[in-house]
């Protein structure tokens, strides 16, 4: 299975809902880009362990991690229901553990000896051009949660932009007919 390492970029507000963020993730390479959407708990917990590391490094996610092994990595391996699928697991696969995207994030940035990866045809899928001086980043319907999804829709109803509702309603009814089988 061919896998690409990701890497942090930035995090940024999401413009019209105070409590969502989204996570920017690139290859190594910054050629590529995928975003996260997280809440408002994790945006907190990211950029205090990115202005203040000090501060954080007694706090319980830092000290575990001290006492962890270095031989673990994380690895994105597919996305249900707008949430990505992230195992944490040890190199040789005897134990792991299925995480949030965005708190596999977080472990990544307290620790920067536990990689993050993403099966690399996911990434194909899911990724986008990364510009650096992009102002904004396309979020893929796929990795919005339902309430996201349906909120998405109300406003390009509002807005008039039809083609876009009409791919976010396929979307809504992918997932229905998921939920039937």
């Amino acid at each position: 299975m061919k896998r690409t390492r990701l890497r942090y970029e930035n995090i940024q507000q999401i413009v019209g809902a105070d409590n969502l963020a989204v996570i920017l993730l690139t290859d190594e390479e910054r050629q590529r880009a995928l975003s996260v959407v997280c809440d408002e708990a994790m945006t907190r917990q990211i950029v205090m362990r990115l202005q203040s590391p000090d501060f954080c490094r007694t706090l319980l996610p830092e000290a575990l991690l001290q006492m962890m092994p270095d031989n673990y990595e994380m690895t994105v391996y597919g996305i249900h229901d707008g949430q990505y699928q992230v195992v944490l697991a040890d190199r040789n696969y005897e134990r792991s553990v299925r995480l949030r995207m965005s708190d596999a994030v977080l472990l990544m940035l307290i620790n920067k000896d536990i990689p993050l990866y993403i099966e690399e045809n996911l990434m194909q899928r899911q990724c986008v051009t990364f510009h650096p001086e992009a102002k904004g980043i396309a979020i893929p319907i796929n990795s919005m949660d339902s309430q996201r999804l349906n909120m998405a829709l109300q406003h390009a109803i509002e807005e008039e932009n039809y083609e876009l509702a009409s791919h976010l309603r396929d979307e809504i009814n992918r997932r229905k007919g998921e939920k039937n089988c």
